[in-house]
């Protein structure tokens, strides 16, 4: 159902406030450079920091801007079960693709609480819902064997698989079968995930490269492995750059040195170390992005 390389957009502040006009540019750009689809509201999108006008906000000027060019999977996740219920039907009665339901985070359910939690949004829902599997971020893993129970609920499409393990992707793979799409959460596994059977990426570096990251994903998919391998390469410092510190930093770092937003955070996210960012604009440099 979802393949391809999809844009974690970032959410552009200035003055405090979201910057539209540059989040309308972004989404811009990343159609021109061939992006698959868009997720707004992710932690790329800091929206823990949204409140939820705002977080309803960004995903209907995301729907409104793409016009239907590519889809959309809106990040609607929440540590309160029926909180993410409550963003999910917003997004779907936006017109939304998908939905992307990240683990609760902090209150660290157990298998059964994280089974439950995902079934009820997708009993209450009913649009396709991929997991988001990150344990860096909430505390907890999605075990491979509450994934294939949970791969068998209809609506529940696939997974954005950020646990840094590729064998406990490879196995979510074998246990989930072909039709479950599996997405790499992490531009630097994006290779060798889909060398395993994934079907792409939610891509932070899309956000300043989506033209080779999307012919990264279109070789993987056409078999094109050495075409592919190359891209991977030419990108990967890149990709490490992006997570010199807590993404989103860097990425919005270095949109801002590209000239395409404002480098403006909310707290408790700040603007990077010096260091931090003169690795980075070292790595733009070389890339020719600036």
């Amino acid at each position: 159902m979802f393949s391809g390389a999809f844009t974690a957009i970032v959410t552009p502040f200035k003055d405090g406030q979201v910057d539209e006009k540059a989040f309308k540019g972004l989404i811009r750009f990343g159609l021109d450079g061939g992006v698959s689809g868009f997720v707004p509201c992710g932690t790329t999108g800091e929206s823990p920091t949204l409140s939820h006008e705002e977080h309803n906000r960004v995903v209907e000027m995301t729907v409104k801007e793409v016009a239907g060019q590519v889809r959309i999977i809106a990040g609607t996740g929440s540590n309160s079960t029926e909180e993410a219920i409550s963003l999910t039907r917003h997004a779907k009665k936006v017109g939304v693709d998908a939905a992307l339901l990240v683990s609760p985070y902090y209150n660290k359910p157990t298998q059964e609480g994280l089974y439950r939690h995902f079934k009820a949004i997708a009993e209450a829902v009913d649009i396709p819902l991929v997991l988001y599997n990150i344990q860096g971020r909430t505390g907890v893993n999605i075990e491979n064997s509450t994934m294939e129970k949970l791969s068998r609920l209809p609506n529940i499409v696939g997974v954005k698989e950020a646990s840094g393990s590729i064998l406990q992707m490879s196995e979510v793979i074998r246990l989930c079968g072909p039709d479950f799409d599996v997405l790499s959460g992490d531009d630097q596994m994006t290779f060798p995930l889909m060398a395993l059977g994934g079907k792409g990426v939610i891509s932070v570096v899309t956000n300043i490269i989506p033209d080779k990251m999307s012919a990264l994903v279109r070789h993987m998919l056409a078999g094109e492995i050495d075409k592919a391998r190359a891209i991977h390469f030419e990108i990967f410092e890149l990709c490490q750059a992006m997570f010199v510190e807590t993404n989103p930093i860097p990425i919005k770092a270095a949109l801002g040195l590209m000239g395409k937003i404002e480098p403006e955070f909310r707290l408790p996210l700040c603007p990077p170390a010096s260091a931090s960012l003169e690795k980075i604009r070292n790595v733009l440099s070389k890339l020719n992005l600036i």
